[in-house]
């Protein structure tokens, strides 16, 4: 890649804190929306999480404020606490060297205090729209100095229900604003809010292959529901990996989860949309640590996480849609790095990762484990025949020394307990074809007759009750003592 940010016109000093956190080239979507966005155009990008969208929105913003001016110029909204946090860490850090004043205004946290700080005059403010509507309501936050309004996850903040709230806030800027939305997927009420706000967008999209990045390996494993948790850590233990975040569909599951994975004594922590603020930040801060190995997570309080060289994602429950599998996915493998994703599905959910194949152009495959591996079943399916054909073999060149050549299987007998070839099992003190002598090839003397079928020995038959003594078995059955002994004597002096 051929461009520098110097060719972009950036300042000096934005260019300068790049090189020095050692990000030398830009990455395709910077490429695309940095000078669309520093030309004045909207821009509606769609790229896959990792990929550096947060940067290619936000060196733009950095550039085109008036540090001499001290009103509220840029805005950007994002679907999570989680998510507008890291932003704010990020603008932070590249704003410090041009002079640029950010604010975080995000649910969770005193609207009092995020108030009182607005009165510092802030260049830049990242937030949820929920809050920030509440303060525009309230008259606390002028929106008429905004030039430029981003939405990052655009596709899940319009998802959550927030585009009145998005909408209402566009009202109150001024008519020439610049809008940007940047997510990886592009629902319909997306694309119904680019179309009645946006003029003339400039559609940034990256190439396909570069949407799900080739780095990472897809894999599903396949279990009874009941077995998930159980199957997980087995995975874990295999992979070994450092970290590994996991996903699941419902909240109500987690403490469940939680339970279970401490009980196997993983080091465990949640992050879920109920959790307050201070728990969630100070459940990430943990985890990108490494004080902890996993981290149980639903969708909407893992959106948009950058976990810096996380190696796996399991998902316990199989994303709803292709959109969710990206976002999940997008998780590990950031900015070129490896990763794995593995999605643990019962029978009857085999058909989401089907769909999710076929939709995503992804290569979906199937493992098993198996003797510390993950093996394709095809693949494990071959080895195991192929040890039974080798045992066979093996066993076949001794088994004239210890059973006779009666055409069956050395392996059909085992000794005591072990499973014939016609379903019977030699148990102790019975003969088996392997201790058959010369003199009595059927395992009989001479002059007895066959056993009956599922008999080693033959045993003399009983002598037949007559009908009296039937009869008479049948009243005693039951009875008392003293009326047995009677009949008994009654009996005696009839005999007499």
């Amino acid at each position: 890649m051929n461009e520098t940010w110097e060719s972009y016109g950036l300042r000096p000093e934005l260019a300068n804190k790049l090189y020095s956190n050692e990000i030398v080239h830009p990455t395709p979507v910077q490429a695309a929306a940095i000078p669309a966005l520093i030309g004045g155009h909207d821009v509606s990008a769609r790229s896959q999480t990792g990929t550096g969208k947060t940067l290619a929105y936000l060196l733009p913003a950095l550039q085109s404020i008036d540090t001499s001016s001290p009103g509220l110029q840029v805005m950007i909204l994002a679907p999570t606490q989680e998510l507008a946090m890291q932003i704010m860490r990020v603008a932070e850090i590249y704003g410090e060297p041009v002079g640029v004043r950010v604010q975080q205004l995000i649910g969770g946290a005193s609207v009092h205090r995020q108030v009182e700080k607005l009165k510092q005059r802030p260049h830049l403010i990242v937030g949820t729209p929920g809050r920030i509507h509440e303060i525009a309501a309230s008259g606390k936050l002028k929106l008429h100095q905004i030039r430029l309004l981003i939405v990052d996850e655009a596709d899940q903040v319009f998802s959550l229900g927030s585009t009145k709230e998005v909408e209402t806030l566009l009202k109150g800027m001024v008519r020439d604003r610049q809008i940007a939305f940047f997510s990886a997927t592009r629902p319909k009420p997306m694309e119904e809010v680019e179309h009645r706000w946006m003029r003339n967008p400039q559609v940034v999209e990256v190439a396909a292959d570069q949407n799900i990045p080739s780095q990472v390996e897809h894999y599903y494993l396949v279990c009874d529901k009941r077995d998930k948790v159980d199957t997980a850590r087995r995975l874990i233990r295999l992979l070994n990996p450092a970290s590994a975040l996991l996903f699941i569909n419902e909240t109500d599951e987690i403490a469940n989860y939680e339970a279970k994975f401490g009980y196997e004594g993983f080091t465990v922590e949640t992050l879920y949309g109920d959790a307050d603020k201070q728990r969630r930040a100070a459940t990430l801060t943990r985890f990108r640590e490494g004080r902890c190995q996993l981290l149980l997570a639903t969708d909407v309080a893992a959106r948009g996480l950058d976990i810096a060289d996380l190696p796996l994602v399991v998902h316990l429950d199989p994303a709803v849609d292709a959109d969710h599998y990206v976002h999940r996915s997008g998780r590990t493998g950031r900015m070129g790095k490896p990763g794995t994703v593995v999605s643990i599905v019962t029978p009857q959910q085999l058909f989401i990762m089907e769909k999710f194949n076929k939709q995503l152009g992804i290569d979906l495959r199937e493992r098993e484990m198996f003797r510390g591996q993950l093996w394709a079943p095809e693949e494990l399916q071959a080895s195991r025949l192929q040890s039974r054909n080798g045992g066979r073999e093996k066993n076949s060149s001794s088994a004239g020394k210890k059973t006779p050549n009666n055409g069956s299987s050395a392996a059909a007998y085992r000794g005591e307990g072990a499973l014939h070839v016609d379903g019977r099992r030699s148990d102790a003190g019975v003969e088996s074809p392997g201790n058959q002598t010369a003199a009595s090839p059927r395992g009989r003397t001479a002059g007895t007759k066959p056993a009956p079928a599922g008999l080693s020995k033959s045993r003399p038959a009983a002598p037949a009750k007559s009908a009296r003594q039937l009869q008479r078995e049948k009243k005693d059955k039951g009875a008392p003592k003293w009326l047995k002994a009677k009949r008994d004597g009654q009996d005696g002096e009839q005999k007499s």
